[in-house]
């Protein structure tokens, strides 16, 4: 089986999707529940609840988005 270029882009863009998520994942949820670290850097990451508060806080916001993309397509549609 041969995979085209478009296949290995999009298989790049998923694997770099989930790394992402996994990430963010680890510093806004699991880091907080480990003991504390010596290493520097996994200990700034610890400590910062940037990444905790940006999710809740976007919430709103991807709602009101929403909600204006719906209406302008329901604009578009009728017009």
């Amino acid at each position: 089986m041969r995979f085209s270029k478009g296949d290995l882009v999009g298989s790049a863009l998923i694997a770099f999707g989930v790394t992402l998520f996994a990430g963010f994942f680890y510093a806004a949820v699991v880091s907080k529940l480990l003991p504390p670290y010596e290493n520097w850097l996994l200990a700034a990451i610890q400590n910062d609840w940037y990444y905790c508060l940006l999710v809740p806080l976007t919430l709103p916001v991807i709602i009101v988005a929403v909600y204006l993309h719906w209406l302008s397509m329901k604009m578009f549609k009728h017009a």
